[in-house]
């Protein structure tokens, strides 16, 4: 793709710039933050994955996936502000989910140990484990306040904070694993995802990138699994005080 192609994408821009102003929605301010960050964003990654490709070196992957993780975390905090060590949490919950990823394709040696693969893969489990962390607080905090009095009433009945809390913590572990297990249902006939699309533009064998993606959704299962328990329970304990009594959120 030339220069000149890439600048014609800016059309897409131009349609909801368009239409906010034309509707009066006022986000035109946004979606020119969000164009200018994205492209910014972006070449700063392809300059900075060119030299850690080049360099191959583990310390040069590292520091790339504590960065993402970093990065994800910071995101992902600001829906779970009310919830005490939010942070720490969140960098549990996605460390974890990096290691059992990578462990298990480079344990069975699925895919080289490589920056090549090992970087944009911990894109992708980082990334979605971010946006499942911002599902399930954003349920769960919805969740405890349309049913505080029923929690409070198992409290008051001698019911344990896990007891008082099950309920509200399983439908918000259950409602943001939904979108992920919903998508693999239909995959490859509504559409066709990233890094499958990605292979097949760069000239790879079709049937090569339905391996590739298959791996992907396989490992995207676990991913929204791991993230949504995990940063479930380790989350509740901490809506309680020590006398076992629910905080005002």
């Amino acid at each position: 793709m030339s220069y000149f192609s890439l600048s014609l994408t800016l059309f897409f821009i131009l349609i909801p710039l368009a239409l906010s102003k034309t509707l009066n929605l006022g986000l035109e301010r946004d979606v020119i933050i969000a164009t200018v960050r994205s492209v910014i964003q972006l070449i700063a990654v392809g300059y900075i994955l060119t030299f850690v490709f080049d360099g191959d070196h583990p310390a040069y992957m590292l520091l790339m996936i504590v960065i993402m993780i970093t990065t994800a975390t910071l995101n992902a905090r600001k829906k779970g502000k009310h919830i005490k060590g939010i942070t720490w949490k969140l960098v549990a919950t996605i460390t974890t989910v990096e290691l059992v990823t990578q462990g298990i394709l480079l344990g069975f040696k699925i895919i080289p140990a490589t920056a090549q693969y090992i970087i944009p893969i911990s894109g992708m489990m980082i990334g979605n484990a971010m946006v499942l962390s911002i599902l399930f607080l954003n349920r769960f905090d919805a969740e405890i306040k349309a049913h505080k009095d029923e929690v409070e009433l198992i409290l008051s009945l001698g019911g344990t904070p896990k007891q008082a809390i099950h309920h509200q913590l399983m439908n918000a572990i259950k409602a943001s694993m939904i979108p992920t297990i919903e998508s693999q249902k239909t995959i490859g006939l509504v559409q066709l995802p990233g890094m499958m699309s990605g292979q097949i533009i760069g000239g790879a064998d079709p049937m090569q990138a339905v391996q590739f993606q298959i791996l992907i959704i396989f490992a995207l299962l676990t991913n929204a699994t791991i993230s949504s328990l995990m940063l479930g329970f380790l989350s509740y304990p901490a809506l309680f005080n020590e006398r076992k009594q629910l905080l005002n959120l």
